[in-house]
C-alpha cells in the first residue's frame, strides 16, 4: 500500500474511523494529524463499539505504531483516560506503539473555560464543543502556547503557565468567568506529563525514517473539508486544516510524501451544529435517515441535520482536497426510500452555481436543483460484494462517481469491518495512481 491521507468530504462524521481502521491492517504507521478530542470516531469490530477522540483509529490492529502528530491539540487528561480504556481491554500502548510529537499543542483548563463563556456571551453561535480546541488553536497562534515538549519538563510547564494565565485572567474575568490559579493545574497535570514523558519525540523524523526503510504510513484526518478553516463555511467551520493538504503540515511530512487521499462521503449528507445546510431535510424524510443512521455525534451525543447528498460539496472537497479516490458509506441507510435526490448545483435568481460560495450569506439563500433517482429496497447490510447491491443502488453510486469525477474506492454497508466492499484499490501505487478523471498516469 502507497502512503495514503484520509479525510471527510462533507461536515465530518462520514465514517473515517471505519475505513482507517479498515486500512490499518495495511500499514505500518497511523498517524492522526489535526484536530482534538472534538472529534470521534467509531469503530465497530467483532459487535463491540469503540470510540476514539486522539488516538489513531489503527490501535485497534496489533503490531501497527499510532503517532499523533504536531497539528493536533491535546487534552492529557482526556489522552490518559482512553489510553487506560483501551488497556484494560488488552490493547498494549507501549512507546513502540504509539508516538506523541512534541511539537504539539497542549489543551489546559483555561482553554475551555474560555470556549465555553465565549461560546455563550456570542449572538450567533458557532456550536463548539466546549472542549478549548479553538483557544488552544488560538493561542498556537499567538506564539503563546504550550507545547508537549515544554509540557514534559515540569520547570519549563510551571514558568509557562503562569506567564500564560495573567492575559488568559484578563480575558476570563471580561466575559463574566472566574480567574484561574497555576497550583490547581499543576496539581492535576504534572502526574499527566509524568505518564506521558516516554512517548513524547520528534514524530517528523521518525515518519521520514519510516519512509526510508519503505514503511507503510495512513494519515487520518478529522472532521470534514465543509468545516476546514480555510475551505469550510466559515465562520462554521473548526481551527485547522481538515483537508488533504494538512496532513503535510500536521504530520511534519512534506507533499512528496503523499500518494493517495482518499475522501470519505456519506451517501447522504450531515451536519452537526450550526450553520449553512442547503440540502437538509427538516420533515418526515430527514427523521427517518436520522433514525435509521443512528446519527448523533459520538462526541457530543447532539442529533445530526440530515439531508439529500450534496455535489457541489462533494465536487468541492474532491478540489481542495486532492481527492484520488472515493468511499461511500451508509448506503444501507437509504435503503425503502421511493426516490432518492442529489443536488447537483445551486440555483440563485436565475444564475446556477457549482460551486460553494465563500459568502456565508450566499450559501444561506441558495436553491437547491436535484436531479431524482429511483430508490432501492431490500437489506443491504448482509451484501458482501457491489453485484449483490440493488441494480438502483449501484445505479447511485455510479452516478456519483460521475458527478465527482473521482473514483469511488469503496462502499460501506454497515459499522463493521466486514460490511465494506472493494471496488478498486484505494491507495494504488504513485505509478499507478488513479487520477480525477479516471486516467492513469504514467
Amino acid at each position: 500500500m502507497a502512503n495514503i491521507v484520509i479525510v471527510g468530504a462533507q461536515w465530518g462524521d462520514e465514517g473515517k474511523g471505519k475505513l482507517v481502521d479498515l486500512l490499518s491492517e495495511r500499514a505500518d504507521i497511523v498517524v492522526r494529524y489535526q484536530g482534538g478530542n472534538n472529534a470521534g470516531h467509531t469503530l465497530v469490530v467483532g459487535g463491540e463499539k469503540t470510540v476514539l477522540h486522539l488516538i489513531p483509529s489503527g490501535v485497534l490492529h496489533q503490531g501497527k505504531t499510532c503517532v499523533i502528530g504536531n497539528g493536533v491539540v491535546i487534552d492529557p487528561v482526556v489522552l490518559i483516560g482512553e489510553m487506560d480504556q483501551l488497556q484494560a481491554r488488552g490493547f498494549l500502548l507501549d512507546p513502540e506503539s504509539m508516538r506523541i510529537s512534541d511539537r504539539a499543542h497542549l489543551i489546559l483548563p483555561y482553554h475551555k473555560v474560555l470556549d465555553g463563556l465565549r461560546e455563550d456571551a456570542s449572538a450567533g453561535r458557532i456550536g463548539t464543543t466546549r472542549r478549548g480546541i479553538g483557544p488552544t488553536y488560538e493561542h498556537k497562534v499567538a506564539r503563546c502556547g504550550i507545547r508537549m515538549a515544554d509540557f514534559v519538563r515540569p520547570d519549563v510547564f510551571a514558568r509557562l503557565l503562569e506567564e500564560n494565565l495573567t492575559a488568559v485572567n484578563e480575558r476570563i474575568s471580561a466575559l463574566g468567568g472566574q480567574p484561574m490559579s497555576a497550583q490547581p493545574i499543576l496539581d492535576e497535570y504534572l502526574p499527566c506529563a509524568d505518564r506521558l514523558r516516554q512517548y513524547v519525540t520528534d514524530t517528523s523524523k521518525l515518519l521520514h525514517d519510516a519512509a526510508a526503510s519503505r514503511r507503510r504510513i495512513l494519515f487520518e484526518g478529522a472532521q470534514g473539508a465543509l468545516l476546514d478553516v480555510d475551505h469550510g463555511t466559515y465562520p462554521y467551520v473548526t481551527s485547522s486544516n481538515a483537508v488533504g493538504g494538512g496532513a503535510c503540515t500536521g504530520a511534519g511530512v512534506g507533499p512528496t510524501f503523499i500518494d493517495a487521499v482518499l475522501g470519505i462521503s456519506k451517501a447522504y449528507t450531515t451536519r452537526v451544529g450550526s450553520g449553512p445546510f442547503p440540502t437538509e431535510l427538516t420533515g418526515a424524510v430527514g427523521d427517518r435517515l436520522r433514525k435509521a443512521g443512528g446519527e448523533f455525534g459520538a462526541t457530543t451525543g447532539r442529533p445530526r441535520r440530515c439531508g439529500w447528498l450534496d455535489m457541489v460539496v462533494l465536487r468541492h472537497a474532491v478540489r481542495v482536497g486532492g481527492l484520488t479516490s472515493l468511499a461511500i458509506t451508509k448506503l444501507d441507510v437509504m435503503a425503502g426510500l421511493e426516490q432518492v435526490k442529489i443536488c447537483t448545483g445551486y440555483k440563485v435568481g436565475a444564475e446556477v452555481l457549482d460551486t460553494v460560495p465563500a459568502q456565508l450569506g450566499g450559501l444561506e439563500q441558495v436553491e437547491p436543483v436535484y436531479e431524482v433517482l429511483p430508490g432501492w429496497k431490500g437489506d443491504l447490510t448482509g451484501a458482501r460484494s457491489f453485484a449483490e447491491l440493488p441494480s438502483e443502488a449501484r445505479a447511485y453510486v455510479r452516478r456519483v462517481e460521475q458527478l465527482a469525477a473521482v473514483p469511488v474506492a469503496l462502499v460501506s454497508v454497515g459499522p463493521g469491518r466486514e460490511q465494506t466492499m472493494q471496488l478498486r484499490d484505494p491507495a494504488p501505487t504513485r505509478r499507478a495512481q488513479v487520477h480525477p478523471r479516471h486516467q492513469v498516469l504514467d
